[in-house]
């Protein structure tokens, strides 16, 4: 049952800012699926400040005749400092009402976007206290199109202290954290 809280429509009364947005390129045909679609560094953990302008920039990536809308955000609740349940989107050409969807289960990190048509876009949220150039550095590495990095190992290499070899590619500690997420190690290492 709704309630009427729940019902309620919120409406930003800023105008959707430019999103800070990392999204890989068009995958060559019979490429598999990587990890992430991308990233998205927002400016604040305020959803109704920063979600307009994800979602409409969301929109209006792909090919051209193919612009179908955002339906629906699902999003991990630890992540942001409100949870409302539906968001008005004004856009250049019209305003729509987009369905937001809070979660604890979800990976640290993650936000996936679903657009009318069921296409699904899966994106890294940076924090955004994290500094530019770390925030650069992991946006590039998700949008990459072979990463194979989820949200927790991504996150995981903004918060190693300096001299770690747990970031992304590097070390023993970031074999250990893919074992630990269903991989294998070759030979002897598997057996540790």
């Amino acid at each position: 049952m709704w309630t009427t809280t729940e019902r309620r429509t919120t409406i930003s009364l800023s105008p959707p800012s430019a999103p800070r947005l990392r999204l890989r390129g068009p995958a060559s045909p019979g490429s598999a699926r990587t990890a992430l679609d991308g990233a998205w560094w927002p400016r604040s953990a305020d959803p109704v400040a920063e979600l307009p302008g994800l979602v409409l920039a969301l929109q209006d990536h792909g090919p051209i005749d193919d612009h179908r809308p955002i339906t629906h955000v699902l999003l991990r609740a630890g992540d942001w400092d409100g949870r409302p349940r539906r968001l008005r989107i004004d856009g250049p050409a019209d305003a729509r009402v987009v369905r937001l969807s809070w979660f604890d289960s979800l990976p640290a990190g993650l936000l996936m976007a679903i657009h009318a048509d069921g296409r699904r876009v899966d994106l890294l949220t940076v924090p955004a206290a994290t500094s530019r150039a770390e925030a650069e550095a992991v946006m590039e590495l998700a949008s990459h199109p072979a990463n194979h990095l989820h949200t927790p190992g991504l996150l995981a290499a903004l918060t190693a202290p300096p001299g770690r070899t747990d970031r992304p590619g590097g070390g023993e500690d970031s074999e250990g954290a893919w074992e630990s997420e269903g991989g294998r190690l070759r030979g002897d290492r598997a057996t540790r």
